[in-house]
This record gives C-alpha cells, sequence and structure tokens, in this order.
C-alpha cells in the first residue's frame, strides 16, 4: 500500500467520507452507462467520438470500482491516476494492459483533434475521404468490441 499512501500524499487520490459515497457510487454508475451507449450509438456515424465515448466508460467504470470497492476517489491527474491505482489494486495485467490501451486510444484522438485544430484544411480534407472514413470506422468497431466491451464486462463483475 506503499504506492496509495504516496498518492494521498501528493493529494491525487483521497479517502470518500460516508457523505459522499452514494452520491459518488451513483454518479459513475449512470456515467459509464451513458458512455457505453454513445460509444455504441455512434460506432457508424461518428467513430471518433466512439471511441473516445467508448475510453470514458472504461475511465468511469474504473473510478466506480475503485470507489466502490476501496472507498478511494480520484482528484487529480484523473486519467493517468486512475491507471496507476488501478495496477495497484487490482493486480490483473490482462485487464489493466485494456485500460492503458484505451487510454493510449484516447490519447492518440484527443492529440489528432489538437493537431487538427491546428491544420483545419490539411486534417479535413484528409478525414473527408471514404478511406479514412471506413479506417475510422473499423478502428472503432474493433475498439467497441475487442476492448471497451470485454473490459466493461469484467468490472461489472467486479463491481457486483
Amino acid at each position: 500500500m506503499v504506492k496509495i499512501d504516496t498518492l494521498l500524499k501528493e493529494r491525487k487520490i483521497s479517502r470518500i467520507s460516508d457523505l459522499e459515497i452514494e452520491r459518488y457510487v451513483n454518479f459513475f454508475s449512470s456515467s459509464y452507462k451513458d458512455n457505453l451507449a454513445h460509444s455504441s450509438y455512434n460506432l457508424e456515424s461518428f467513430p471518433r467520438w466512439s471511441i473516445i465515448s467508448g475510453y470514458y466508460a472504461m475511465h468511469d467504470i474504473t473510478k466506480l470500482l475503485i470507489a466502490k470497492k476501496f472507498r478511494i476517489k480520484i482528484d487529480f491527474e484523473v486519467h493517468k491516476t486512475a491507471i496507476e491505482l488501478f495496477r495497484e489494486l487490482i493486480k490483473d495485467k490482462k485487464i489493466t494492459s485494456k485500460l492503458e490501451l484505451g487510454y493510449k486510444e484516447f490519447i492518440q484522438l484527443a492529440n489528432d483533434l489538437a493537431e487538427a485544430k491546428k491544420e483545419r484544411t490539411k486534417v479535413q480534407y484528409y478525414t473527408g475521404t471514404s478511406f479514412l472514413k471506413e479506417e475510422y470506422k473499423k478502428r472503432a468497431k474493433e475498439f467497441y468490441s475487442e476492448l471497451v466491451l470485454e473490459f466493461i464486462k469484467k468490472l461489472e463483475e467486479m463491481v457486483k
């Protein structure tokens, strides 16, 4: 538990009080399901947003599990801290690697979107091609079925 003590001292995480726990658990119970539904709904029409929502479903159910089982909330550097804490608490490399892969895909898309803002014309040209639209759909479907759904199913079992 040395790592948890360090995260507490760095104020990246904190303990959830009795007054907060129900509200916190209820929020993340709904939030991960909303993001999962959004991800599924947007697979065809907006595959990049489907990937982002899929990752957020994974992130939110991770925070739900950590809150419900360990009464810990993540306060700072939430994505990286959630992964670090999850790795420390769960000790299942296979499931932890799925969360890490989801985060990497999310970061890649976030970086692509940031670049798109800087180079609007170039990015609109390339993302508007039929090839790239189909490529994103393929990536989104694989991400959703092979990563998001498997991760969510495993964590739902753990949350019960």
